[in-house]
């Protein structure tokens, strides 16, 4: 009887103590919830590109996945991403490659986890069927080329492209000499696009402006120039974009154009001209015609004016980041932190 009464005792100060913990375990996890809720209105507004590493240390960690990164950059720069807690880290390739490159330079190659891979195209098909199994993932790119790491994407069958969805290049631009961050698409993947792409296209750039707390997002459909001549497909496009805009396509963004580059940044320039929207010498987001203009506009930022910057590709089920060789370590690990305030 005795032992039967003290075993009773045991299970009841056992179920006690689980009832503790759990609810530690559940007040710790609210509180975690009330900081971000707090951090998540006008105050979570970024201000420079910097401030994505103060915000992502209050967001759940997300599931970084790589094709083929048997590159040192894409390696260093996901390391650093799970040393500052954003992500874990699953890579994609050669793992005796993998391993040996990480020893070579002093990375603990056991904080990844490594699917072998034979091929580049192996490679890409098993990263992107790991990101459509892992809830709150981010797809990146390695050392693969930029058509077989697409075509994982676009695959029907495996890939990760809703049914009549649209890519678009997005990319964050923290450039000294402009008073904000400014946003701007498409300077990587769609060369010429259709006036439908065009307006999905600003429907990426309104959602990555609210994504870094800017309530109206100002868009600038760029142009040679304000008039509207018939000889430029950008100004053309730009008038059939602004009807949609009428209809209340884009709420709560303004969007104004065509609009010369030199209008939509510079307050003095606009005044010269006599333009009087909000969107001319304040814009936040920058719409260009082609991808020449675009490409263009953002190695200029990057190589002349030291702009730091951070890009993702939109419209997929999860967001990618699609380096190119020449990104620096620095702007891999801007672009993995702007996935992963992205990531759902």
């Amino acid at each position: 009887m005795k032992r039967l009464v003290l075993k009773n005792i045991g299970r009841f100060v056992f179920q006690q103590l689980k009832n503790i913990i759990e609810f530690e375990v559940c007040l710790e996890f609210i509180c975690i919830e009330l900081v971000i809720l707090r951090l998540k209105p006008e105050s979570m507004k970024l201000e420079r590109l910097a401030d994505l590493f103060v915000y992502t240390k209050y967001l759940q960690r997300k599931t970084l996945i790589a094709a083929n990164a048997v590159d040192l950059h894409t390696i260093e720069a996901m390391f650093e991403a799970i040393k500052m807690g954003i992500v874990s880290g699953v890579i994609t390739g050669n793992k005796t490659e993998i391993i040996r490159l990480c020893k070579d330079n002093g990375i603990n190659h056991q904080v990844f986890q490594i699917i072998d891979a034979e091929t580049e195209e192996t490679a890409a098909k098993l990263a992107v069927a790991e990101v459509k199994k892992t809830s709150g993932s981010i797809l990146m790119k390695g050392l693969i080329s930029s058509d077989k790491f697409m075509k994982a994407i676009l695959n029907k069958e495996f890939g990760l492209l809703p049914s009549g969805g649209v890519l678009s290049h997005v990319t964050v631009i923290d450039n000294p000499n402009y008073h904000k961050l400014l946003i701007a698409s498409d300077v990587a993947i769609i060369p010429y696009p259709t006036i439908q792409q065009k307006i999905a296209m600003a429907n990426y750039l309104k959602q990555m402006a609210l994504d870094l707390g800017i309530s109206q997002p100002k868009i600038a459909l760029i142009a040679p120039t304000e008039q509207v001549l018939p000889s430029l497909v950008a100004c053309v496009d730009a008038v059939e974009i602004m009807k949609a805009a009428e209809t209340g396509q884009f709420e709560p963004a303004v969007v104004y154009g065509p609009i010369a580059l030199d209008v939509a940044i510079d307050f003095e320039s606009a005044q010269i001209k006599g333009i009087t929207s909000v969107v001319a010498g304040d814009a936040d987001c920058l719409l260009f015609p082609n991808i020449d203009a675009g490409n263009v506009f953002y190695k200029m930022n990057t190589k002349l004016c030291n702009a730091d910057q951070a890009a993702v590709v939109m419209g997929a089920t999860a967001p990618v980041v699609l380096s190119s060789r020449g990104d620096s370590i620095r702007t891999k690990l801007n672009s993995i932190a702007l996935a992963a305030l992205l990531s759902k």
